[in-house]
């Protein structure tokens, strides 16, 4: 299958695109909004694989042309680019693709992280609003520490949770985490759960943050 990660050229981008091109058989393309960006970071990920004797390259487009040629689609960009990314390459998607939205929305004060709610609810719902008839939106990937995801030595073990109101195509997305060694897929139910999944992301931040050891947080539910 092929992969989109517009976005792919930062931290969860990065470290989405190494992992997928490494532990599946996917065809992975990284997406920027200038190709010239895009296509060095590509290069970057291909270089990194091949250092490590793994047959598998990672391809740079501009966003809207990574989207065209790609059956799933990851919004990799902060939350408050997705409803705007997801417009800027709507003419790019067809009917059976799905967007993939790992962001959620944060603000920072002197006690640490907290859960910034947007006015749709969740930035899920944002992908969704914004997202063309046809086109699915899976929300997945909010919870992965981005360093550990990019480091290929660091052993996983954790879960993503997965949210969605079309099942084929959360079973999709479902199927791409599962791909990745070390990460375990669980269902989370419809859209209107995001708000509970994205707010996991800021109390991990503020553990890892107080907790020595505990940088690269993840979560295991057992």
């Amino acid at each position: 299958m092929h992969i989109a990660i517009l976005g792919g050229t930062g931290d969860i981008g990065q470290g989405l695109a190494l992992r997928l091109a490494a532990d599946t058989a996917h065809e992975i393309t990284v997406g920027s909004r200038e190709a010239e960006k895009a296509e060095t970071k590509a290069e970057e990920y291909t270089t990194e694989l091949d250092s490590r004797g793994l047959d598998a390259a990672v391809g740079g487009a501009e966003n809207a042309a990574a989207a065209a040629d790609a059956r799933v689609i990851v919004l990799a960009v902060p939350p408050y680019h997705v409803g705007d990314t997801v417009e800027a390459v709507a003419d790019a998607l067809e009917v059976g693709d799905v967007l993939v939205s790992p962001a959620t929305g944060m603000k920072r004060d002197e006690e640490g992280f907290h859960y910034h709610k947007p006015g749709a609810g969740s930035v899920t719902r944002i992908a969704a609003d914004a997202a063309p008839d046809g086109v699915a939106v899976v929300g997945a990937f909010h919870n992965l520490a981005a360093a550990r995801l990019a480091n290929l030595d660091a052993e996983l073990g954790i879960d993503t949770l997965v949210i969605g109101d079309d099942e084929d195509a959360k079973q999709t997305v479902e199927d791409i985490a599962e791909g990745i060694e070390g990460l375990r897929a669980l269902d989370a139910g419809g859209i209107a759960n995001a708000p509970e999944i994205e707010g996991i992301t800021p109390l991990l931040i503020n553990v890892a943050s107080n907790n020595d050891g505990l940088h690269d947080l993840g979560v295991r539910f057992e």
